[in-house]
C-alpha cells in the first residue's frame, strides 16, 4: 500500500512520490518525475520525466510542469500559471535546447503567470497574478506586471517590507538588511 494519494481518475507512472502526497483527478505523472512529502497536486496537470518537486508544495489546478524544472520545497504555484523551457518553440524542432528553471524555496507564483524558462525564481519571492517573468527574481522580491518588474520586498511570512536606512523588521518579528547592491537578506 502506497503512503501518497492518487485520485483514480489520475494517472502516476511514477513511484518517486513522498508520503502523504496528494494527486488529485485528471493528473498525469511521467515515470521519471521525483515528488516530495506533503505534496497537494491539483486536478488537469501534467508534470514530465526531468522534474524534480520538494517538500510541501502545492501546485493548484491545469498547470503542466516541463522537462528542466525545479521546484524546492513550500513553493506555491497558483492556477494555471505556465512555465516554458523552449526558448525557441517549432513543431518537430530538431534543434530543440532545453532550458532549466528553478524556483527557490517558499516562492509564490499567482494565478496566470507564465515563467519564461532558464530563470530562478529567489527565496519567499512573490509573483504576481498574471505576470510574465522574463529575468531572474531575486530572493524576498515583490514582482508583477508583463514584463514583471520588482515592485518591492515580502518577508518570508508573506507580508509587504517596508524598509528604513536599509533595514525592515516585520510584525511577525523577522529583520531583514537590504545591502548596497540591492539584495534583501534576513538579519
Amino acid at each position: 500500500m502506497s503512503k501518497y494519494f492518487v485520485h483514480e481518475k489520475a494517472w502516476s507512472e511514477s513511484k518517486n512520490i513522498g508520503e502523504n502526497t496528494k494527486v488529485w483527478a485528471f493528473t498525469h505523472i511521467m515515470p521519471e518525475a521525483r515528488i516530495g512529502s506533503g505534496c497537494n497536486i491539483g486536478e488537469h496537470c501534467y508534470i514530465e520525466n526531468d522534474v524534480s518537486i520538494g517538500n510541501d508544495v502545492t501546485i493548484k489546478n491545469g498547470i503542466s510542469i516541463w522537462d528542466g524544472i525545479t521546484i524546492e520545497d513550500n513553493v506555491f504555484l497558483g492556477p494555471h500559471m505556465v512555465f516554458t523551457n523552449d526558448l525557441m518553440p517549432r513543431s518537430k524542432n530538431r534543434d530543440y535546447v532545453q532550458v532549466k528553471t528553478l524556483v527557490k524555496e517558499g516562492a509564490s507564483i499567482g494565478a496566470n503567470a507564465t515563467i519564461i524558462g532558464g530563470y530562478t525564481i529567489g527565496q519567499y519571492s512573490m509573483i504576481g497574478a498574471g505576470s510574465v517573468v522574463t529575468k531572474d527574481v531575486m530572493d524576498f522580491s515583490l514582482c508583477y506586471g508583463n514584463p514583471a518588474r520588482q515592485k518591492g520586498f515580502i518577508c518570508k511570512c508573506g507580508l509587504k517590507l517596508t524598509f528604513i536606512e536599509n533595514n525592515s523588521i516585520c510584525s511577525c518579528g523577522l529583520c531583514y538588511i537590504l545591502d548596497s547592491s540591492g539584495f534583501c537578506y534576513i538579519k
